[in-house]
């Protein structure tokens, strides 16, 4: 569901200008907190995490350390 389309009771306005309190309070209760992580972020977050724990590998002398 997205507030594109929705009017606002109070002033009849767009949800998604968010004129008015209400129609700011609707628009956060559609997009919910984290409406503005994006796809785009969870791959950063992603990448980061990955090379975070290639680092600490890296730096214990694990990450090429071999069997035998």
């Amino acid at each position: 569901m997205s507030c594109e389309h929705l009017v606002c009771a109070n002033c009849s306005g767009p949800v998604a200008e968010a004129r008015c309190p209400v129609c700011r309070a609707s628009k956060a209760e559609v997009h919910g907190p984290w409406a503005h992580l994006t796809g785009y972020y969870a791959i950063l977050v992603g990448a980061v995490a990955v090379m975070l724990v290639l680092f600490v590998l890296l730096v214990t002398g694990r990450a090429f350390a071999t069997a035998g």
